[in-house]
């Protein structure tokens, strides 16, 4: 049988990776990997850790790209792809322009599509944006629904997809952070440059690490989540705060003019996975927009406020794991102060994204429908 993975951005190539090795493992299985490189640099990193080569490199990121663009070279590029390789089945995962673009691609030439992450929903289709209409495109498009929860099911079914073609698997990247974790502890790891500098800066002393790059916090919201941290550098000079800043110039822009000249905030570009993870565990809070993040720290029992004003993961939030605060400038300074003064506020909860097996449900799951 053979099977084709495409992906384009870090967070899917973290979630992604651990997936292509475990589906490599079976001999019924030819499996090819396509990146469209939505991201390029961050993806790359990725695959280098978890040395995987492309099978197919679409190459596409370009200096201002527009979603309408990306979205038309996907379509054309990997229906090229799809045609020379003629797999029985496209894997894509979760929320990106990539995950609809080749499922659409797949569709048009009657090839099944599994969807590795499906079924989360704020239900506000511009929010996030446009990710919350590329989930749900996809699910749209799709064969084999791969839910991480029971509450990813339950939407998709409100939805209408058979019961029968939604499997829930818990989330690939706890079997990611996993790996990362072992990596990480080995006496042969060598830490980066910049974290070891880092780490010695930071010595005994709390550390807030923050990210951020949604494109609908673009423009006042992020002006509001810089201002926030800079009141909290300046009212907390004993703590400090780490942003691997994306590169993306809208979240640049108002980063370095707000938070540039502050001696506690430590700007720096954006890391590698396993450096990240390293990071995340140094943390004592960590702010983020990321979705990835809300679901890995809780395996690191680090407490997570969430800077957006919905999410699409509200397991974590009812299981305690992470705070949903928002973009306004008073609640973020209010929640990470209560948090700075008094640790005992969060109380770290079992993680509800799963234990680390997820790749290999996926596969027997794949085995099993196709009779393998």
């Amino acid at each position: 049988m053979k099977i084709l993975l495409v992906f384009g951005t870090r967070p899917e190539a973290i979630k992604m990776c651990p997936l292509v090795l475990e589906l490599a493992k079976v001999a019924d299985f030819e499996v090819k990997v396509c990146v469209t490189a939505q991201h390029r640099e961050m993806l790359d990193q990725v695959l280098n850790i978890y040395e995987i080569e492309p099978d197919y490199d679409l190459n596409l990121m370009r200096n201002n790209q527009t979603l309408e663009w990306l979205t038309g070279a996907i379509i054309e590029g990997v229906g090229d792809v799809i045609k020379e390789f003629a797999p029985q089945l496209v894997l894509v995962h979760g929320d990106t322009t990539t995950s609809f673009a080749a499922a659409l691609a797949a569709f048009y030439q009657k090839v099944d599509v599994g969807h590795v992450e499906a079924g989360l929903r704020t239900g506000d289709i511009k929010s996030p944006w446009p990710e919350e209409a590329n989930r749900k495109l996809t699910a749209t498009l799709s064969t084999l629904h791969f839910a991480p929860t029971e509450s990813s099911k339950n939407n998709l079914l409100n939805e209408g997809i058979l019961a029968s073609k939604i499997h829930v698997t818990g989330n690939t990247v706890i079997d990611s952070l996993f790996q990362a974790i072992d990596i990480i502890k080995k006496d042969s790891f060598k830490e980066s440059a910049v974290i070891s500098s880092l780490k010695k800066e930071l010595g005994a002393q709390k550390v807030i690490l923050i990210t951020g790059h949604r494109r609908e916090n673009f423009g006042p919201s992020f002006e509001n989540i810089c201002l926030a941290l800079k009141e909290i550098a300046i009212t907390n000079p004993d703590c400090h705060l780490v942003y691997p800043v994306h590169l993306n110039p809208m979240v640049q822009k108002p980063v370095f003019n707000h938070l540039g000249s502050l001696s506690n905030v430590h700007l720096i570009a954006p890391l590698d996975y396993l450096s990240f993870v390293s990071l995340m565990d140094r943390a004592d809070i960590i702010l983020t927009d990321s979705g990835g993040i809300q679901e890995e720290a809780p395996s690191l029992k680090k407490p997570v406020l969430v800077l957006r004003e919905k999410t699409e993961r509200p397991e974590a939030v009812k299981a305690g794991t992470v705070q949903l605060i928002g973009t306004n400038k008073s609640t973020i300074v209010k929640a990470v102060t209560e948090l700075l003064d008094n640790s005992e506020l969060f109380e770290s909860q079992q993680n509800p994204y799963g234990d680390g097996l997820a790749c290999q449900r996926i596969v027997n799951i794949i085995r099993e429908e196709y009779e393998l």
